[in-house]
């Protein structure tokens, strides 16, 4: 297709964009960190859109220092010319209607995950600031937004060689809860977007902290399922299927391993299908009719001619199945459940006739498959035996119930809790301090069995998690009608460990057990885990258990607040709420600092940035008006000079900080544009301006201690806090004794529970995957990344 045909006239308009800022979430799901990642989605779309087109090889993905975002492509570039009905450029039209773009004329795109048409139109009323950037025809062009609204028309600012359109954006601050992209959500997706569009490079780098990671699958979606089932043994080599019907591309790869978990991934037009939807039906029900039927029809011994269901067929299998249609129906904006009608058929067509090829074909790969899965079968049936021993225990009266569960007196749901604790020594305190009225304990021996690695016959096989099973009452199992949830004998399922490694791994194995047994709990609201207190604050008569650092922090600060002034050198006095205040605003800048470290920025060099008189700003580096600058610096000992550096079409400028030891910091200078260094700054200053300057005296009683700087006076407050204090750090509940148990834990006018919920379904099973499956991978690289946030490690 020429650049012709997809011109001013492809771009169909729906309606304009009037709601976006009113109700960002009805267009983008939420104002959190999701709906933030989600901006960078739909750019990044609309680049893949034309990957889908064949008009696109490469996609550079850019994380800058103030939090802005580049998106750039080599696809067409989208259309500069004059729009027929608008009268105004066509960019300047996708840019700000909504419901405008290519995606609804089928000859512009034949296929598309922009399905809406609300997304870079979305992306530009929700930041800050957008420029789009146009290569095209020999030339690029340039417009500018501010919240939606155009700062000037579409300019031709020079010549082009290439083609493609680039996008850079900054989230509004005004709209969003957080601003800070995550590298490892925003660097999954872009993953999954490379394996899906073989031949496609995806560049990623982070200029926060000079991560990168570049993404290139030739193998395309048998990498996926390669990459999918490293770590674990597979038993044949991968089955790839491919077809178009009805101008419906579908793929399939598929390969069993030995272990016993299924993982299934569908995607539709690149949107991960978190749901699955007719796409998934349909293989679901070819991968168990090409089975059953190369069962009854081939020559296998008797033992193997086994009758199997769909639940059997799908053990220890790796799948993902990518579907790319012209109309795709998804539920809601958000895209996790296809709902065409159509797919069933296309997609299970497809499959049976390439697996039932596959069978003939491979004898010996399709017996080894074969008796996989009767294996599966038989482990199922015997599975099944246990189960039903367990419901019918649990179907009898309260003494079937396990020995060791403390039930409770009521009979009503609605105000039973169960609390499940840790060992003996927990659980006869809990027994002893609860409410026997309405408070059930079930104390679990050790570590349950984690049912992320296990089979489901060896899960019902284990003591611990049967006397959880039938001590909820619901029953188990994922057939239709073997689970009951409003048959759950307690309203409140509480989590009870204990504050150390120990506790937080039994804490991990539980919630794996419930999210993968009895999700629908948690959807409902029925699972918590209990805060238990972290410290014991006490002097004399006074004593209060605290939760966690913070809540010391705090009582220590309240305390030491009404017997210690802070006086400044300007004659200001903090005391009472004025000097909570001031260390809260302290402990801020504090924050800020170390994320500035994490960022490669020394302390010194952050802190003597945030001190200068005149606040460093982008434009003032980018015109090189930095000789005062340049002096200033000098007498702090940094040496500054301004680097450029051409990239395509844009030049990049950055700041070079030298220290007398020769350390070199590099920051785009959009740094300085940067919440982080705003604020810092206004905060550092606002400070400066009520106290004259930063050297401090903390008066207590008759002693005066002298303190020189905002975090040497922090450092002597804290210190004093402490003092006079007998502050016991518990790790085990068993530490505390009946009463003080029910105080601090258990007694619902006085505890802290935390509500466990399912915000995204799909992160928590990555999460679970990573971190509870068979590869050993994701679970080093989570420690390495992790290793230096701990702060407490009890070994």
């Amino acid at each position: 297709m020429s650049n012709k045909e997809y011109s001013a006239d492809s771009i169909t308009i729906l309606e304009g964009l009037a709601a976006v800022r009113k109700r960002p979430a009805m267009y983008i799901g939420s104002t959190d960190g999701r709906g933030l990642h989600h901006l960078v989605y739909e750019v990044v779309d609309n680049s893949i859109d034309e990957a889908m087109g064949g008009y696109c090889d490469k996609v550079k993905v850019t994380l800058h220092m103030d939090n802005s975002v580049t998106v750039s492509d080599n696809g067409r570039g989208i259309p500069v010319d004059m729009h027929p009905k608008e009268k105004k450029p066509a960019l300047e039209v996708v840019m700000t209607v909504l419901h405008a773009g290519g995606k609804f004329d089928n000859d512009a795109y034949k296929v598309s995950g922009g399905l809406h048409g609300v997304g870079v139109s979305c992306v530009n009323a929700l930041s800050e600031q957008l420029e789009a950037t146009v290569k095209r025809d020999g030339k690029i062009y340039r417009q500018s937004y501010s919240r939606g609204v155009p700062q000037g028309p579409l300019e031709e600012i020079g010549d082009a060689v290439t083609h493609g359109t680039t996008i850079r954006f900054r989230p509004d601050e005004e709209i969003f809860e957080t601003n800070v992209f995550e590298f490892n959500i925003l660097k999954k997706r872009f993953q999954e977007l490379a394996y899906l569009n073989k031949g496609l490079e995806i560049e990623f780098k982070d200029e926060r902290t000079n991560e990168k990671a570049t993404f290139r699958a030739d193998g395309g979606i048998k990498s996926f399922v390669e990459d999918l089932n490293k770590g674990v043994t597979p038993i044949h080599d991968i089955v790839f299927a491919a077809g178009e019907t009805d101008a419906v591309i579908t793929e399939l790869a598929i390969q069993y391993n030995t272990g016993y978990k299924e993982n299934t991934h569908t995607f539709a037009n690149n949107i991960r299908t978190v749901e699955g939807g007719t796409h998934l039906a349909g293989f679901k029900g070819a991968l168990t009719r090409a089975i059953n039927n190369y069962i009854q029809n081939s020559d296998l011994p008797k033992k193997l001619k086994v009758k199997l269901s769909g639940e059997d067929v799908r053990e220890g299998l790796t799948a993902v199945i990518s579907v790319k249609l012209p109309d795709p129906q998804f539920e809601g904006q958000t895209k996790t459940k296809l709902g065409n009608s159509e797919m069933v058929g296309i997609v299970s067509g497809i499959v049976y006739d390439r697996l039932s090829a596959y069978f003939q074909e491979n004898p010996k790969d399709a017996k080894a498959i074969i008796e996989k899965v009767v294996d599966a079968s038989r482990a199922r049936e015997a599975a099944r035996k246990a189960r039903e021993l367990v419901r019918r225990k649990g179907a009898l009266s309260d003494h079937s119930l396990p020995g060791k569960l403390a039930d409770c007196q009521s009979k009503d749901p609605s105000e039973c809790e169960i609390f499940i604790v840790e060992g003996d020594s927990a659980g006869g305190s809990a027994k002893q301090g609860r409410n026997p009225k309405y408070q059930a304990i079930l104390p679990l021996r050790g570590k349950i069995l984690n049912v992320e690695k296990t089979r489901f016959d060896k899960m019902l096989g284990n003591k611990e998690v049967r006397a959880l099973i039938t001590a909820m009452g619901i029953g188990i199992g994922d057939e239709e009608g073997q689970k009951d949830f409003d048959k759950l004998r307690y309203h409140k399922v509480v989590i009870m460990t204990d504050a150390d490694v120990d506790g937080s791994h039994i804490r991990t194995l539980l919630l794996t057990f419930f999210f993968r047994q009895y999700q629908e709990l948690i959807e409902r609201g029925h699972l918590y885990i209990a805060q238990p207190p972290l410290y014991r604050v006490a002097k004399g008569k006074f004593e209060k258990f605290i939760k966690d650092d913070t809540e010391l922090y705090t009582l220590l600060i309240d305390r030491i607040s009404k017997d210690m002034v802070i006086k400044a050198e300007s004659g200001k006095e903090f005391s009472g709420a004025d000097f909570i205040a001031m260390l809260d605003e302290i402990r801020f800048l504090k924050n800020k600092v170390i994320e500035a470290f994490s960022m490669g920025i020394q302390e010194d060099l952050f802190m003597t940035l945030i001190g200068l008189d005149e606040m460093i700003t982008p434009e003032m580096l980018k015109n090189s008006e930095t000789s005062e600058l340049v002096k200033t610096l000098d007498n702090f000992g940094y040496n500054l000079w301004i680097e450029r550096e051409q990239e395509e079409e844009d030049e990049r400028v950055f700041a070079l900080f030298e220290d007398r030891n020769g350390h070199h910091t590099k920051l785009a200078v959009e740094f300085f544009n940067s919440k982080l260094f705003r604020h810092s700054y206004q905060k550092y200053h606002t400070a400066l301006d009520e106290c004259g300057t930063l050297d401090f005296v903390a008066v207590r009683g008759t002693d005066e201690i002298p303190c020189n700087g905002l975090f040497k006076l922090l450092d002597t407050i804290v210190d004093e806090s402490w003092k006079g204090l007998n502050i016991q750090r518990y790790k085990g509940l068993g530490e505390m004794n009946p009463e003080q148990l029910w105080e601090t834990t258990m007694d619902p006018d006085k505890r802290t529970m935390l509500q466990v919920t399912i915000d995204d379904a799909a992160a928590a099973h990555d999460i679970f995957v990573d971190l509870m499956g068979d590869n050993v991978e994701p679970r080093r690289e989570f420690i390495e990344k992790n290793a230096l946030a701990v702060q407490e490690l009890d070994i």
